[in-house]
């Protein structure tokens, strides 16, 4: 397991992370998991991520709070997901998640811990924290090699970027 942590200033800045994390992106059939509290970030970052896996500018990305899932067309099919209103295993199941989590597409689950355990193995795991302000902290952690290489790149763009170069 791998991770690392970086701090966002702002919602331009949560946005940036989830569109390099997006164009990292390249297979199809990744998971990534989101969560924390409400209002920290989460639907910000998938807006960017969007942006990444080029969904066309025309697409709102907004919360799946009430429809659960929103799916989206760009260089790869986009799943987002949000299991905060699912209370039961029967309503887990009613969503028929393992059809969207191992297909070829990038599932974006928000209230990931809301998953049943053992669901899924492998993802990337993304936890948002808030910071002083409007600031926020996100902590990336990898759960399979795939996830690893996923965030050395993170790690990798974060560095380049502190040295002064643009990725």
């Amino acid at each position: 397991m791998r991770s690392f942590s970086a701090i966002s200033r702002s919602s331009l800045e949560t946005r940036g992370w989830g569109k390099k994390l997006g164009r990292l992106l390249l297979k199809g059939g990744e998971i990534i998991g989101l969560t924390g509290e409400l209002g920290s970030g989460k639907t910000c970052f998938v807006r960017g991520l969007a942006e990444g896996l080029e969904v066309g500018e025309e697409a709102w990305i907004r919360s799946p709070s009430f429809t659960l899932i929103n799916e989206y067309d760009g260089r790869l099919p986009i799943y987002h997901i949000d299991l905060y209103r699912v209370s039961s295993q029967r309503e887990m199941e009613e969503l028929n998640l393992r059809e969207y989590l191992f297909s070829e597409g990038v599932s974006v689950v928000e209230w990931f811990d809301h998953l049943p355990l053992k669901e899924v193995e492998e993802y990337l795991h993304v936890a948002f924290a808030y910071a002083n302000g409007n600031k926020r902290k996100l902590t990336f952690t990898a759960y399979g090699n795939l996830y690893e290489e996923i965030i050395t790149g993170l790690r990798d763009d974060k560095r380049s970027r502190i040295k002064g170069f643009k990725g």
